[in-house]
């Protein structure tokens, strides 16, 4: 950390020498400025060749675009996205000199010629203290930015452009973020205050209801928690996951999250669960941390703690409901039974959950029509609808076991009618199960899933969903 506040420190030195020659003293920092003029200024930042130079007005635009109002941010967007493109003209040249002479030196200027101005910029921009940061939370923008246009029925040139600078982010923030650059954290009652509140606020899966409950996640001897950092944002955790050191798969994660549970000591953990994971940064949407972290997180507690055998997560179903609903709709839903359809109407009564009679009859017509989300029902790419499962299985996990009610909570019961899925991570068959999933999209299931699908299905169908 002294070397990256070392760093930090030399660039500002550099950032504060550069406002000598751009003609802008601290006092200008603060001043604001419209879209317009920012775009300008990012003109005249790609334009220039001096470093000293470049790392102040970096810093200028960035602080400038911070004081921006959400309307002018979008202003500012659009007119990057529209005006910092490819050079055609310089394409169309370097094309016609590769074809008279192809040439390695007559490629690379193709190569450079074909690459949007745009990348330029968000590359000296990132020069700037907290550039890296900055330049996350301006993706950030973006995004809305391009739901906007997209929700509006805007202009075809101008969403084809936002998308366009929306892939020269990503493509920057893959090489900047890759995994030689991340740092794993063990998170626990030490680790410092305003780390531990970030914890708090990016939990996306099981809310954390303030500090005792985090105390509850993070400090006895069988939870962990741990999660990956960049030295360009030193204090802001990237992705992170809660573990569960218990004895054997857990099927539901009341009895996890429980307040009154007793800490189990280490000697009799053989199972560690995996039941939260959470993506922190918005703006880094698209590139992929969570399989890397899953797999050292299991390498490391392989390592340190022998009793540990087996390694799972218990994992929401967050599209499951929705699905349902539509195959309980359709006039023909190739999913279900006549008999599973009329058992399912149970669903819509409010006690069925509580009540024993009705939640054995719905269970019987669950479990097999779960089975066929998972194993039949596919994307328009032949992928499983379900994004935590390509998640998982993308990991080279293994579909375990599917819980019925494992989530009796209100979000639990809505998305996805109570069910989790236990995914089975198991390092003899990580890669093997990869490879198969990736190249002929084969879903690794145990006996126990596939017994619960109905006999003579119709043929599984694609449904009309991206994969994000």
């Amino acid at each position: 950390m002294a070397a990256i506040s070392f760093f930090g420190d030399l660039i500002q030195t550099i950032s504060d020498r550069g406002r000598d020659l751009i003609g802008f003293g601290r006092g200008d920092l603060a001043a604001r400025a419209n879209a317009i003029e920012l775009v300008g200024l990012c003109e005249d930042l790609i334009s220039r060749r001096g470093e000293a130079s470049g790392v102040a007005l970096a810093r200028l635009i960035l602080e400038r675009y911070a004081t921006l109002s959400r309307e002018e941010r979008g202003t500012f967007l659009r007119l990057v996205a529209m005006e910092f493109g490819a050079d055609h003209t310089g394409i169309e040249d370097a094309i016609a000199t590769y074809r008279a002479n192809p040439t390695r030196a007559a490629l690379g200027v193709l190569h450079k010629s074909a690459e949007p101005r745009s990348q330029e910029l968000i590359r000296r921009l990132n020069l700037a203290r907290d550039g890296t940061l900055a330049l996350v939370r301006m993706r950030e923008d973006l995004m809305t930015l391009r739901r906007d246009l997209r929700s509006a029925g805007d202009d075809h040139a101008l969403i084809e452009a936002a998308d366009s600078l929306d892939n020269d982010f990503e493509h920057l923030f893959a090489s900047w973020f890759n995994r030689g650059f991340l740092v794993l954290r063990h998170i626990d009652w030490t680790t410092p205050a305003h780390i531990l509140e970030k914890i708090i606020r990016y939990e996306a899966v099981h809310e954390i209801a303030g500090w005792d409950d985090l105390r509850r996640r993070i400090e006895p001897q069988d939870r962990r928690c741990f999660a990956f950092f960049h030295p360009a944002l030193v204090d802001e955790p990237l992705i992170f996951v809660e573990v569960a050191l218990t004895a054997g798969i857990a099927p539901a994660i009341a009895p996890i999250l429980a307040h009154d549970r007793q800490a189990l000591p280490l000697r009799a953990a053989n199972t560690a669960i995996f039941y939260s994971i959470s993506n922190c940064q918005k703006g880094l949407a698209g590139v992929t941390f969570g399989n890397f972290l899953i797999k050292q997180v299991v390498e490391d507690l392989a390592r340190d703690i022998p009793s540990l055998k087996t390694f799972v997560t218990l994992s929401p179903v967050p599209g499951f409901a929705k699905w349902l609903d539509r195959e309980r709709r359709a006039e023909a839903p190739l999913s279900l039974t006549r008999e599973d359809v009329e058992a399912l109407r149970l669903l819509d009564a409010p006690d069925w959950a509580t009540d024993k009679t009705k939640s054995e009859a719905v269970r019987k017509a669950l479990l097999p029509a779960a089975a066929a989300y998972f194993l039949r029902a596919k994307t328009d790419r032949a992928r499983p609808v379900d994004p935590v499962a390509r998640f998982h299985l993308g990991n080279g996990a293994r579909l375990e076991r599917i819980n019925f009610l494992g989530d009796v909570s209100g979000k639990g019961l809505a998305q996805s009618y109570g069910l989790m899925v236990n995914y089975l991570y198991d390092l003899a068959a990580i890669e093997k199960n990869h490879e198969t999933y990736a190249n002929l999209g084969t879903v690794s299931a145990s006996s126990a899933v596939t017994r619960e699908l109905r006999a003579n299905l119709p043929p599984p169908r694609a449904v009309a969903l991206a994969e994000a």
